[in-house]
């Protein structure tokens, strides 16, 4: 039996009909030439052989009486795979749009919380041969580590799947709790998550000094209290109550232009993905609603685990970051991107001794189910004014080519959580050289969010055009021209030299590097450090 931390259980007690709280994500997989066999059945049989390598295959929640506290993990002693792994079979053409369809619907619904909370779905039938892979987790039991972790117990660094010690006799069916097993091990966490909090307090207090004095700088005057240029964000057609139905699209950019494109204008990469989503969701208010004259500011997940931390529980925050979608030059616009980031970091770096990550949970369920709820029946956030916009997080992903079951995967794009006032969430997922954009949205809100993921293209090539009007003088002919000179839309001729990839510096050798159970593949697998958590 093991304690759920109280953020953990948020995602839970933050579960309505209309929010659910899972994420996971779609992979495409290439079988291998000339292959015969039932791919679903092999991958039912290589994940019945790795399960007890994760502990999200396992556990289930055991809930407390009359849900007064947080519900505790406790293994399942009777999993079955036939209802966890299933199939799913494309009718014809098995267009990349059918696929996208599905994994909205299949996102649309809740987990059944009497099993582990996992689904995976095998998706056959695809015009081109490939496999696609829905995964389904809830976020109470998978952050960004545990996720590392279950990609490591599945997947392996070649075609020839390694082999891994088969788990320990299985042990007795155990009755379940009892009450009074449950409400002792309820007292004994809050007891426990009340001295977290009481050991919280001095860097609690020294955090609000901070904020209420910053230090002084050079001049002898006192820096910003907040990040520069914070504010909250403008009414969009993305903040408003959601309904349960789901969208997908997905969208893949080369990760080697990109890297190119942040090295040559001296930012980072996350800094020009959030310049990329900036231009998007510019480009999409253009056609709709028109662009805020505010700028959209960007709820970005950002990891506080320390380093060496292998604690299976959600250890993140989100920092908020201006989009600076008022601003129509793109490297303008990215520059400014860049200074809203770096502030945002500075200031969520203060203050993350102090940020919680168990808090006391007696009563949590009934109080936070009640707020969500009401929040979603009164249509409250359609009048308030939006903290943040629309959800961004990037997830760096292994540079090597991963398989499952003998298939190699192609892609791999996030499917996230989208929430009342925030109908949009874009995460991005690094792999083996590609950038794989998961756009997930309410039906109802963003119908039209491959729209969207198709600016992403436009996107890039703007930023590619501006960097390229930049270093050589405007062509004749320039249609536009910003303050600074520089040409947002400029010439025909300088868009087409846009559509030439990017210089790229000559590529180092990826390393691997993944901790795994199985220390045979430990040295191959290169375990990504999630600098944020999918939403």
């Amino acid at each position: 039996m093991d304690n759920l931390s109280g953020m953990d259980a948020a995602f839970l007690h933050m579960e309505t009909p209309e929010t659910p709280m899972h994420v996971g994500g779609l992979i495409l997989f290439e079988l291998p030439a000339g292959y015969a066999g039932d791919y679903y059945e092999d991958v039912k049989a290589h994940i019945a052989r790795r399960m007890h390598l994760a502990s999200v295959f396992t556990r289930k929640l055991a809930l407390m009486p009359f849900e007064l506290a947080n519900p505790v993990w406790v293994e399942d002693d009777d999993i079955d795979l036939d209802y966890h792994i299933r199939r799913v079979v494309l009718s014809r053409p098995g267009t990349m749009a059918q696929v996208e369809a599905i994994v909205g619907r299949l996102h649309s619904s809740l987990l059944d919380r009497s099993r582990p909370l996992w689904e995976f779905y095998v998706i056959e039938g695809l015009q081109d041969g490939q496999v696609g892979f829905y995964i389904k987790a809830h976020h109470a039991a998978m952050d960004g580590a545990a996720g590392a972790v279950l990609a490591t117990a599945i997947l392996d660094t070649t075609a020839e799947p390694r082999t891994v010690k088969p788990p320990r006799a299985r042990r007795l069916v155990r009755e379940p709790l009892g009450v009074a097993e449950l409400a002792g091990a309820a007292l004994k966490n809050t007891a426990v998550q009340y001295m977290k909090l009481i050991k919280l307090l001095p860097a609690v207090a020294k955090v609000a000094l901070k904020i209420a004095l910053p230090p002084k700088d050079e001049s002898g005057r006192r820096g910003p209290r907040l990040p520069k240029g914070w504010a909250l964000g403008p009414r969009t057609s993305f903040n408003v109550s959601i309904t349960n139905q789901r969208v997908f699209a997905s969208q893949s950019l080369p990760l080697a232009e990109v890297k190119a494109l942040a090295k040559q204008l001296e930012v980072t990469l996350n800094d020009v993905v959030m310049a990329l989503c900036s231009s998007a969701l510019r480009r999409y208010l253009e056609q709709h609603d028109g662009v805020p004259k505010k700028s959209l500011v960007a709820g970005v997940p950002v990891s506080v685990r320390e380093a060496g931390n292998t604690d299976m529980n959600n250890q993140a925050t989100v920092m908020l970051v201006s989009l600076s979608t008022h601003i129509e030059d793109p490297l303008q616009r990215l520059k400014a991107i860049n200074a809203a980031a770096v502030d945002s970091k500075r200031f969520t770096g203060s203050v993350k001794a102090a940020i919680p990550m168990d808090f006391p949970s007696f009563g949590a369920p009934w109080l936070i189910t009640g707020v969500v709820s009401l929040l979603g029946r009164t249509k409250l956030v359609n009048s308030l004014p939006p903290v943040c916009n629309v959800v961004i997080s990037n997830v760096p992903g292994p540079q090597v080519p991963l398989y499952l079951a003998g298939a190699k995967m192609v892609t791999n794009y996030p499917v996230s959580i989208p929430a009342h006032g925030m109908a949009l969430n874009i995460t991005v997922q690094s792999y083996n050289g590609s950038l794989d954009f998961g756009l997930t949205a309410c039906r109802r809100a963003v119908p039209d969010v491959r729209d969207i993921a198709d600016h992403f293209i436009e996107a890039l090539a703007e930023l590619k055009a501006a960097l390229a009007a930049q270093q050589a003088p405007v062509a004749a002919g320039a249609t536009k021209k910003t303050v600074n000179g520089v040409g947002a839309r400029a010439a025909p001729a300088v868009l087409a030299a846009a559509a030439a990839p990017v210089a790229s510096p000559a590529p180092k050798r990826a390393k691997a590097k993944l901790s795994v159970p199985a220390k045979t593949a430990a040295k191959r697998l290169r375990q990504a450090k999630p600098s944020g958590v999918p939403h």
